[in-house]
């Protein structure tokens, strides 16, 4: 008679929807910070970086140091992205995801409370400059654990379309960013909006943090290889198993698989910078630093401004998942190069159109959707195609300090290099030179992908 023989269960890993959700939803609350932020700068600029009267600086200069202190925040992604990076590797994607969520949230919510260059003098500019880089370091962990995290739990074959809810979720960040400044512009006085208004975006952080870290605490690693209950003599060994030590009854030794030599990680990094680099920059420049461009340079109004963004943020949202799912089907190299290239040779023409007066107001706005959509293509497929270039055993930490890297020079810099540049030449048209730029660059990378990294298993 067979013994019956009881053995522990493993904790069930979590189900590939709430890991999903739990992985996307910090990106939401990121990222509509990020783009409150962007639709606010003119308003920071004048309560946190405006010098006393008769000190100076004026015209564009307090929004150049808004989007210095917005790049700073980005400079610190990258050792975010290693710190968190490395905890998710050695201890798990949870507590890595649970930290950088908490963190962002706290920092989100100060902001909203800081009090301005009027009540605490020069500490007001450092304090937020503090909280930023606390949002930096935050940011640059979210990004490698959620990604690591929806692209593992993944069904077969939907790697590229689990991966792009992170990228869907930053759209909805940006979208309910742009409409929650709409709203709040449409609402409220000039005055009041000016005086207090633009404090309720970042305090409404505070409950979307905490549902997030609600979803995360509730996720389960997914089990490590069983080990045996004990004894087992009648219980059949899993295939392909070897049989425990005939004297001591130790279940096999495990290996971790092992980790790739440092110049391998540091070499894939820089490639994967050179594939994203073309999303941060097109990216910002479309959807976070055109409400200032058109308001600085164009003269439009700031409803004007949030409408705009928001059309494109819309386009950007569309063509996401499609572009996603579309890379599981066909790869990820054609999908983006196709939006690299778009973004290359339309970047010209949408701003000529933006900039002519006489042009049609719906012909203004289809360019905008346009323009949102080529950057879509390259959003879709991306985290998926980071994810595909690192063995688990770096995957968080090279992913994201890819990503990281490419946001830090390419992103956090777009607002500081077009409203400087803009300002020192008095060129209209230097948000195309830099979004075009660095899609054909990326465009480059991106010919290096093999056309089957889709098909092959996560190393």
């Amino acid at each position: 008679m067979t013994p019956l023989v009881l053995r522990p269960a493993p904790p069930a890993a979590t189900h590939p929807r709430r890991a999903l959700l739990a992985g996307s939803v910090g990106n939401f609350v990121e990222w509509y910070e990020f783009g409150v932020y962007g639709c606010f700068a003119t308003v920071i600029a004048a309560h946190f970086f405006t010098p006393p009267a008769g000190a100076g600086a004026g015209g564009a200069g307090p929004l150049v140091t808004t989007y210095a202190s917005f790049a700073l925040a980005f400079f610190f992604r990258p050792a975010g992205a290693l710190l968190f990076g490395r905890i998710a590797d050695r201890a798990g994607r949870k507590p890595a995801l649970v930290l950088a969520i908490a963190l962002m949230t706290l920092a989100t919510t100060l902001i909203g409370l800081l009090p301005t260059q009027a009540t605490a003098g020069a500490a007001a500019p450092w304090l937020l400059t503090l909280l930023r880089v606390l949002q930096g370091l935050s940011a640059g962990g979210e990004f490698g654990g959620a990604v690591a995290l929806m692209t593992e739990a993944a069904p077969p074959g939907r790697r590229g379309r689990h991966g792009a809810w992170q990228s869907f979720t930053v759209a909805l960040g940006l979208l309910a960013g742009a409409g929650t400044a709409a709203l709040l512009a449409s609402v409220l006085s000039p005055a009041a909006l000016n005086d207090w208004g633009w404090r309720v975006p970042f305090l409404l952080a505070l409950p979307l943090g905490l549902a997030a870290l609600w979803l995360r605490t509730g996720l389960t690693e997914p089990p490590g290889p069983p080990l045996p209950a004990t004894p087992l003599p009648a219980a059949p060994l899993p295939a392909g198993r070897p049989p425990a030590d005939p004297i001591t009854g130790s279940p096999p030794a495990v290996h971790p698989p092992p980790v790739p030599a440092v110049g391998d990680t540091v070499r894939a990094v820089t490639l994967g910078v050179g594939r994203v680099m073309g999303w941060s920059a097109a990216g910002y420049t479309f959807l976070v630093v055109l409400p200032s461009y058109l308001q600085a340079t164009l003269g439009a109004s700031f409803q004007e401004a949030l409408i705009a963004t928001a059309l494109a943020n819309l386009g950007f949202a569309a063509s996401i998942l499609p572009a996603g799912a579309l890379s599981d089907r066909i790869g990820r190299r054609p999908v983006m190069l196709a939006g690299a290239l778009a973004v290359a040779l339309l970047a010209f023409p949408l701003l000529h159109l933006l900039q002519d007066p006489d042009a049609a107001v719906t012909a203004k706005l289809a360019a905008l959707a346009c323009a949102g959509a080529s950057v879509g293509l390259l959003a879709g497929p991306g985290p998926a195609m980071l994810a595909e270039m690192f063995p688990a055993a770096v995957r968080c930490t090279g992913l994201g300090l890819a990503y990281a890297g490419a946001n830090a020079v390419f992103a956090g810099c777009a607002g500081l290099v077009i409203t400087a540049l803009t300002r020192l030449t008095g060129d209209p048209d230097i948000p195309a030179y830099y979004a075009a730029g660095a899609c054909a660059l990326s465009a480059l990378a991106l010919a290096s992908l093999r056309g089957d990294d889709h098909r092959r298993p996560l190393r």
